[in-house]
């Protein structure tokens, strides 16, 4: 398929919703099933392409792996595939989030080995895309060192700092290294086609008014519980499990959930698909601030994803102007390099210690890696996986 034919946005959505409803393992695991669906199975851009939607989408605050897919579906359906790729990918999830805080019922101890199942394939999932963006991005010897400092100095200090440190140290690296080098440099659609100045000022300016209505928001009005969502979206980066004590201090002390609702919420969000920003549904639903209570659902979880992407599509233009430049393309090998590190060093912690229990997770997991590169679709190895979780 050509790289730059646009694609409907109902065929976008029911690709993204099927993602959607089989993406489990947190925003890591999301990454490798982008990759595979995208860049392996459909062939919609390249590694280093793909790298470079990553590395980019790492400086933007909010869900990074959401926002990987928002800028993927801009890449082949412009804003209007975009939004649909964003709505089926992250639908399941807020469907199921919205009706759990209609009941409030707890998952229960039954789920657990499902949910163990599931963990082993986001290490298949991940393993596969660390070892195929390796093979690609870190060629040679200075952009394998790299991607290990990047690795060990992740593992050593986590943190969302420590994440933007070492892509801008790649950044520096590689433009210390590479300015000489040539390689395939990756279309983001045309360039400005993607996004034109326009898009720019509109993306940043929306950003900020909507910024500084939910911070003059009285934490006592009605509205407070969705200027709160927009708060943690625009103010914190590294996505699900860094955002949750924000929401956390946000609501909770303020009365407008209880401390028991919250968590019940937090513990039901950490089994589903998709991006865990979803528990914001579950906050605007569960806080009854809106009648009927899943149209405040929705508000929330559309004012916790909103600042991301307008960031994104007021930065994508610069990032455009900026790419072409010589010291931007090395820079850019060596962020991509570094991204392949940050990958490596989750993989590890926390995609393999949550997921690999004992050496019977292990095997699974191997037999689940050769599987993907049987060309076994990822979906079905989900599947497969999920039940292998009730044997072991």
């Amino acid at each position: 398929m050509n790289a730059r034919q646009h694609l409907s946005p109902l065929k976008i959505f029911l690709i993204y919703l099927r993602l959607g409803c089989l993406s489990f393992g947190g925003p890591v695991a999301h990454f490798g099933y982008f990759k595979d669906e995208f860049v392996s199975q459909r062939k919609w851009l390249s590694e280093a392409h793909y790298a470079e939607l990553l590395a980019l989408c790492q400086f933007v605050p909010g869900p990074t792996s959401s926002q990987t897919g928002f800028a993927i579906g801009w890449h082949r359906g412009g804003l209007i595939g975009a939004c649909a790729g964003w709505l089926g990918f992250t639908l399941p999830s807020a469907i199921i989030m919205i009706a759990f805080a209609y009941g409030l019922t707890s998952v229960g101890d039954s789920a657990e080995p499902l949910i163990n199942g599931l963990l082993i394939a986001a290490v298949a999932v991940v393993a596969k895309a660390v070892f195929d963006m390796g093979r690609k991005l870190c060629a040679d010897l200075p952009r394998m060192a790299i991607a290990l400092v990047s690795a060990v100095l992740v593992s050593w200090m986590s943190g969302v700092l420590m994440q933007i440190g070492v892509i801008l140290l790649g950044i520096g690296i590689g433009n210390a290294l590479f300015r000489d080098a040539t390689h395939d440099q990756p279309e983001l659609h045309d360039g400005e086609s993607m996004a034109g100045r326009r898009t720019m000022f509109v993306g940043i300016l929306g950003f900020s008014a909507l910024l500084l209505i939910a911070l003059l928001t009285p934490a006592d009005s009605a509205e407070a519980i969705y200027a709160m969502q927009y708060q943690a979206g625009a103010l914190v980066f590294g996505g699900g499990h860094v955002v949750l004590p924000l929401l956390h201090d946000s609501v909770v002390p303020s009365g407008l959930l209880s401390e028991s609702d919250f968590l019940a919420g937090y513990s039901a969000v950490q089994a589903m698909p998709g991006p865990i920003f979803t528990l914001s549904a579950f906050l605007g639903t569960a806080s009854q601030a809106t009648h009927p209570q899943w149209i405040g659902g929705l508000i929330a979880l559309v004012a916790i994803f909103l600042p991301g992407m307008l960031l994104l599509a007021g930065l994508i233009p610069v990032w455009n102007q900026l790419r072409n430049k010589a010291w931007a393309q090395a820079g850019i090998i060596g962020a991509n390099a570094a991204v392949v590190g940050l990958l490596a060093a989750a993989l590890i912690d926390p995609v393999w210690s949550h997921g690999i229990q004992g050496w019977a997770d292990g095997l699974i997991a191997a037999i689940a890696i050769v599987a993907l590169y049987r060309k076994v679709p990822a979906w079905l190895v989900v599947f497969i996986c999920g039940g292998c979780g009730y044997i072991v």
